[in-house]
């Protein structure tokens, strides 16, 4: 099931915070961070495109990565917040979050989905694909298109080789869809999957109310 809403709606006032990149506050909870995301340029190494589709975890939720606490496997899930969470989905694929909320905090933002629009010939020859709306749907996808590997966990969202950049649509013109988040098994009654409408590039249609 999906509701739409304006970009950020509910998110309230925006911090002085240190951790704002982009105009995005990453001190606050993955459900709003997630939210800011969509319409926002992210690159890497001067490749990717517009974020169209996102996913909220926190250490509350069981389907997240910190439910059980802290481990060498997850520790970059509980802070600083504004850099990068990389793991390997079923031994196959890099997938790239966002971490979120203060230190010691385990909170993250999976990128679901992009829009490309910079280095489109790279990634066709990294995915060995042609379809652009196919390149990045999905995060497994996102990823390879990327050339995420583990090597990015840690690193700073505000420093190269990454650049997250405001959108240049207005918020308020950003219709975004929500429902529940895909692949997982716990916790699936949350609406923490975030959508750009009518986007073609999404990894799923939202499902209608």
């Amino acid at each position: 099931m999906s509701r739409n809403m304006t970009k950020r709606e509910q998110a309230g006032g925006r911090s002085n915070s240190r951790d704002v990149i982009a105009d995005i506050d990453f001190g606050a909870d993955a459900v709003m961070v997630a939210q800011a995301l969509i319409g926002a340029c992210l690159l890497v190494d001067g490749v990717g495109g517009v974020i169209v589709e996102t996913e909220a975890y926190d250490q509350s939720d069981a389907a997240s990565h910190c439910y059980r606490g802290q481990t060498a496997r997850n520790a970059t899930l509980f802070g600083p917040p504004g850099h990068v969470y990389v793991y390997r989905s079923y031994g196959l694929h890099w997938c790239l979050n966002f971490v979120c909320r203060e230190v010691g905090h385990g909170a993250g933002v999976l990128i679901r989905a992009l829009e490309p629009t910079r280095g489109l010939q790279t990634m066709r020859e990294r995915r060995a694909m042609n379809d652009s709306r196919l390149l990045c749907a999905g995060p497994g996808r996102v990823g390879q298109a990327l050339g995420i590997t583990h090597a990015h966990d840690g690193r700073s969202l505000n420093r190269l080789p990454f650049v997250l950049a405001p959108g240049s649509q207005p918020d308020l013109q950003l219709e975004l869809q929500a429902g529940s988040r895909i692949g997982i098994s716990k916790a699936v009654e949350l609406p923490w999957r975030f959508g750009l409408a009518g986007s073609r590039y999404l990894s799923r249609p939202f499902r209608e109310p």
